[in-house]
């Protein structure tokens, strides 16, 4: 739905309040809040402040950290049912959907709070044998204050993983949700002030894409962001003027692989959900299958049994909700009638699935190569079911994608080789997303789908500078790092490198 600026006359003072949006039911329009349009001074202000509480969160340490971010998670998990509504009434997304995102969110949570310390705290190195006089440690301290942009299809999972592993990590955080998911995030921020009263290092900031500009060039320590390929080089060229550091997590066109050997009916089950599953709209949802032509008969009559029986609708027990953002529609269009026009079949669905907001699924086969249905992310709940002579094939074509962010792979023999082979940062074998649940393991992509990670041990470093420390323990006999060295000492630590690295 299209959300438009609105100013207010404040009633005790006569004014014009300051600018103001709503946001919206993309399932009936009806309004579910109106946000403030924060200008670039709001944004340096609250900045500011951001910075002033980060030095006392930081220097609470990493024990008291936790015992604070385990009070919101308690909370969180106690108020689940209150904040999945509103992601609910924000994004049309089915309730079952948005609890299962809010379950992830808590286990994540608790993760980055109860591991932080034992991933950034300062641990010893080998010094090697040419500074064996040095004690040498590492540790990793937190940036300061972290910019986080995030999307709206996941408006709590997918920007929780910046926001709880910078917290854990020491930063403050500036949150600016997307403007389809405003009320997401400033209940966020709200139930942390409730949870943890005397830190205030979770803000958030809310409006379009100017918010979003002005927080890249406030002085942040670095910028988290997640969105499209587009906007992610627009926030990398902005940031670029002041050489903040940035992480960017963008879109897919994610694979899936059958072999010959697969489970057909957990491999149809799993492509359906990887594909439909909150319409379609997951960047690690499955785009694309390519099946191994001796089961390809079966798997698509697996797949097309599943995907008939899904209907979307506006209730919240529908299995499918519908396209948050009204101008992805157009895209989802344009995608399946290039690829019926470019000689693919619809097997499920067709040109006439789409009826905005909601749009049908629809399984797409024999689609050109060079068809935007395989080239692009279309984000919606379609799926395109490709033929290939082997899983070796599937792997090169997989990897024709400029998109590298997640995969999947169905095989009983040669599932971890495959996944192996793929060019993207998370692969689930025999299953589908699960990297994504995980705590523990990184997640983020390569090539258009952006760089850097966020969760387990990388997510928590992501947010920290590493800092290098040696300490002279006793003097060395050679010393070669001094003017007043003797002719010899470097012709005696030539011998010495030779004789014991040169074998």
């Amino acid at each position: 739905m299209t959300q438009t600026a609105r100013r207010d006359v404040d009633p005790s003072t006569g004014e014009a309040a300051p600018p103001a949006f709503e946001s919206l039911d993309p399932r009936t329009g009806e309004v579910v809040g109106r946000h403030p349009i924060h200008d670039e001074a709001d944004v340096a202000a609250v900045v500011r402040e951001a910075r002033q509480a980060q030095t006392a969160w930081a220097e609470l340490g990493f024990a008291a950290r936790k015992q604070h971010l385990d009070a919101w998670r308690r909370m969180l998990a106690r108020r689940l049912d209150e904040i999945a509504g509103l992601v609910c009434a924000e994004t049309g997304k089915p309730l079952d959907d948005a609890k299962l995102e809010l379950v992830l969110v808590i286990d994540h949570l608790h993760w980055a709070a109860a591991n932080a310390e034992k991933v950034l705290k300062r641990r010893k190195v080998p010094a090697g044998f040419l500074m064996a006089n040095q004690a040498a440690t590492v540790e990793y301290l937190p940036l300061g204050v972290v910019g986080v942009i995030g999307p709206w299809n996941y408006p709590v999972f997918t920007p929780m993983g910046s926001l709880a592993y910078a917290l854990a990590a020491g930063n403050a955080v500036v949150f600016k949700p997307s403007e389809l998911t405003p009320g997401v995030g400033a209940w966020l921020a709200r139930s942390f002030a409730e949870a943890v009263p005397d830190h205030p290092v979770l803000h958030v900031v809310t409006g379009y894409g100017e918010t979003g500009a002005a927080l890249c060039t406030s002085g942040v320590d670095k910028v988290a962001f997640t969105g499209s390929t587009a906007t992610g080089k627009r926030v990398m060229a902005s940031c670029a003027q002041s050489l903040t550091p940035v992480l960017v997590e963008c879109g897919g066109k994610d694979a899936l692989i059958v072999d010959v050997d697969a489970d057909l009916p957990a491999a149809a089950e799993a492509a359906v959900w990887g594909a439909m599953s909150n319409a379609g709209q997951t960047c690690i949802g499955v785009e694309r299958v390519y099946v191994v032509d001796a089961v390809a008969d079966r798997f698509l009559e697996l797949v097309t049994e599943r995907a008939r029986k899904l209907r979307p609708g506006g209730e919240p027990n529908a299995h499918l909700g519908p396209i948050t953002m009204a101008s992805q529609v157009d895209v989802i269009r344009g995608h399946i009638d290039d690829a019926l026009r470019g000689g693919g079949r619809a097997v499920v669905g067709g040109e006439h699935s789409v009826r905005p907001p909601f749009v049908e699924p629809v399984v797409l086969t024999d689609v050109a190569a060079d068809s935007e249905a395989i080239t692009e992310e279309t984000f919606g709940p379609t799926i395109v079911v490709q033929r290939v002579r082997d899983a070796d094939e599937g792997v090169a074509q997989a990897n024709s994608s400029r998109y590298g962010l997640g995969g999947t792979v169905f095989s009983r023999s040669r599932g971890l080789e495959l996944a192996r082979r793929l060019r993207s940062g998370m692969v689930s074998v025999n299953s589908v997303i699960s990297f994504a649940a995980v705590p523990a393991l990184p997640f983020g992509g390569v090539g258009d789908s952006g760089f850097g990670r966020i969760h387990g041990a990388d997510g928590l470093r992501e947010f920290t500078r590493s800092q290098a420390v040696t300490r002279t323990r006793f003097a060395m006999p050679l010393n070669p790092m001094s003017f007043g060295r003797s002719k010899g000492t470097v012709r005696r630590l030539v011998r010495l490198v030779r004789l014991m690295r040169g074998r």
